[in-house]
């Protein structure tokens, strides 16, 4: 069952994934242009230079926040991550990482113990 549960949110962040290439791939060109065109502006010392790479730099970060939807596919591709890594997990390490009981633990190593 806990597969069964694994494959359908793979499948349905998978999907989402696959609606935002577009805005991402947007997202992460704005953000290039953006960052070289305050590269420019910081480094030229021309009136007419900072306007244009101001303009430039407007215009990329409006760019930006217009792909601020692609936000939803970085957290798709990042559940698709989780989910892949959690996919080959036997049930003794997921016993390990889910039982936060101390007690539990405890009376399953007494129980080792008078056993050997």
């Amino acid at each position: 069952m806990k597969k069964f549960g694994l494959l359908l949110v793979g499948v349905v962040a998978f999907f989402v994934l696959l609606a935002n290439i577009g805005p991402l791939l947007g997202l992460a060109v704005s953000l290039v242009v953006s960052y070289y065109a305050v590269k420019a502006f910081m480094k030229t010392d021309s009136t007419a230079n900072k306007v244009l790479w101001g303009i430039i730099g407007f215009i990329a970060i409006a760019f930006s926040i217009a792909n601020v939807p692609a936000v939803l596919g970085l957290v798709a591709a990042y559940i698709l991550y989780v989910v892949v890594k959690n996919w080959n997990k036997t049930k003794e390490e997921s016993d390990i990482l889910e039982s936060a009981d101390p007690f539990t633990n405890f009376e399953k190593q007494w129980n080792n113990l008078n056993q050997g």
